[in-house]
């Protein structure tokens, strides 16, 4: 059996230009990276009508046997595209971080994967690379600012903005900086997150055009002075030398399917500790140049899809047509209390102690948001027919379609059934998001953790509050709010798997992206700069004396 890497490394690629033509994009509207990468302009999406119906892919609570949303989503478009529709992919890109760590790439699997691979899931076009830097930019002016007088009055006890890298490493997280002197800078405490969870990725992500990049860069909050005001990028003077590094990120990515059809895959905030969805930029330019866009949301329905409709789509304007939720037979065993090295053992019993973590999943896009769904059941070779119609009549009761999905098997062949069911529920539907605008910060988070996850109620630490109270003064609470938390349980613990009850949230910390125009609510034991594994999967990754690299997936 072939790995993902060995599957990849032998696709029949089309030159870059002859994927753009299936977009009905000429040379001028696209800047090649080699021949299978390109950027397209982003200014194309102030120009071009959006005619695109959004197909959201998401899934249930994440378990160590994997759900397969992205090989789904890739797996969907090509059907659509088998199917004779003009049908784009729209996915995130990787960070080093997973890619080096445990989780893995993000670039699909088996006969569904966008390529060139390698590419995707290290460096690609450098757009983290410009993220991170900007970021770091801000904080190299913000300690200059003070070691050169500090006009602002800036407290270095209250400087909010971190440093950040595209890679895991948790000696990174409490350091102490700007030691040997005076003339090496104020000694402080520091601190580094990686750099999906910054706030310049949230901001690039959301953005819509350079002004409005700059525009929210300059409005980034990232320290107070000593009598307590904000101190704003714009105020140090950050803001267009920031956008400058940004300003050849900004246009989408565009690559391909193994089957060659159209993916764009641009902005990567990770969704349990941002809030995990690709660009608005590229999102509106899809459904500009297609009819139909295949898009996903990080981690489960509770923090991907929540965020991707409170967030994404509130700002952007945008509403799926359809959601798609994905499920396996062996991530529902997971659920039940199954081991990850019994899950290939056929188990009744324990699918049916863990299918309420997709019924409560269903429950939330269906009742709650108001959304047409379909669940795809993404097949192993270990189920069993009993296990899988189990999960059909399941959702039949439930009141969804439901489809087996065999795209890493088969390619687009392989979700021809499920592409006809989501085709079959397409309407277009107002959001009833999950609170609103007006509410208070607090009542926006007992909102998601009552009616999304099902807490009892929530509780805040000293600093928490304080900081709530602060944001509230200062006229940040209309903003909308994004919980970071486990991506693993529906609460902030991550053990606590399949449906929980009787458990309350517990508020840790409270960031403001006035940039990004959120407010980063932090639960329970959840870090925004990850540690590797015992075992990272950097350890297998190698390279010969070709260039051809090894043990990529």
């Amino acid at each position: 059996m072939l790995s993902d890497i060995e599957i990849a490394q032998a696709a029949n690629m089309q030159p870059i230009t002859e994927v753009a033509k299936k977009l009905d994009l000429n040379e001028e509207q696209i800047i090649p990276y080699g021949r299978y990468k390109a950027k397209i302009d982003h200014r194309l999406v102030h120009t071009l009508p959006q005619k695109g119906k959004m197909i959201l892919v998401t899934a249930i609570s994440p378990t160590p046997a994997g759900e397969g949303k992205t090989t789904t989503s890739v797996g969907l478009s090509d059907a659509l595209c088998k199917m004779g529709k003009k049908s784009i992919l729209c996915l995130r890109e990787p960070s080093l971080g997973p890619v080096f760590g445990m989780k893995g790439g993000a670039a699909g699997g088996g006969y569904a994967q966008v390529v060139p691979m390698e590419d995707i899931n290290l460096h690609f076009t450098g757009d983290l690379h410009a993220i991170g830097t900007a970021n770091n930019l801000l904080a190299a002016m913000i300690d200059n600012s003070i070691q050169q007088g500090n006009p602002l009055n800036i407290d270095p006890r209250r400087i909010t903005w971190k440093r950040c890298m595209d890679m895991n490493d948790r000696q990174l997280r409490f350091i102490v900086d700007g030691m040997g002197g005076k003339v090496n800078g104020t000694p402080r405490e520091d601190g580094f997150d990686i750099t999906v969870a910054s706030e310049v990725m949230a901001i690039f992500c959301l953005a819509t055009s350079i002004d409005d990049l700059k525009e929210r860069l300059s409005k980034i909050v990232c320290a107070y002075t000593y009598d307590g005001q904000p101190v704003t990028a714009g105020q140090i003077g950050a803001a267009g030398a920031m956008t400058a590094l940004l300003k050849d990120a900004i246009d989408p990515n565009l690559v391909q399917t193994l089957e060659n059809n159209p993916a764009i895959i641009h902005g990567g905030p990770f969704a349990n500790i941002a809030h995990g969805c690709n660009s608005v930029m590229a999102t509106k330019l899809s459904m500009a140049l297609a009819d139909y866009v295949v898009t996903e949301a990080g981690f489960g329905a509770d923090l991907g899809a929540e965020k991707f409709l409170d967030i994404k789509c509130r700002k952007a304007g945008i509403a799926p047509s359809a959601v798609v939720l994905v499920a396996t037979v062996r991530a529902l065993k997971s659920h039940g209390g199954v081991a990850k090295a019994d899950l290939n053992t056929p188990n009744l019993e324990a699918v049916k102690k863990g299918i309420g973590n997709l019924g409560r999943h269903i429950e939330n896009m269906k009742d709650q948001f108001g959304l047409p769904v379909v669940v795809a059941i993404n097949a192993f070779p270990s189920d069993t027919e009993e296990e899988q119609k189990f999960v059909f009549d399941y959702c039949h009761e439930m009141g969804v379609p439901c489809a087996l999905s065999e795209v890493f098997a088969k390619g687009g062949e392989g979700a021809m059934t499920l592409a006809q069911e989501v085709l079959n529920i397409m309407e277009d539907r107002p959001i009833q998001f999950a609170y609103e605008l007006n509410q208070t910060l607090p009542e926006k988070v007992e909102a998601i953790a009552k009616k999304i996850y099902r807490a009892d109620g929530v509780t805040y630490s000293a600093a928490a509050k304080k900081t709530l109270a602060e944001l509230a003064a200062l006229g940040y609470s209309d903003l909308p709010v994004c919980i970071a938390k486990t991506q693993y349980s529906f609460s902030d613990n991550a053990n606590l798997l399949c449906v929980p009850t009787g458990f309350t949230m517990e508020v840790r910390e409270v960031r403001l992206s006035a940039g990004a125009g959120f407010v980063v609510v932090i639960c329970g034991s959840i870090m925004t700069m990850p540690g590797l594994p015992k075992k990272p999967a950097a350890v297998n990754i190698d390279v010969d004396n070709n260039g051809r690299i090894t043990g990529l997936f």
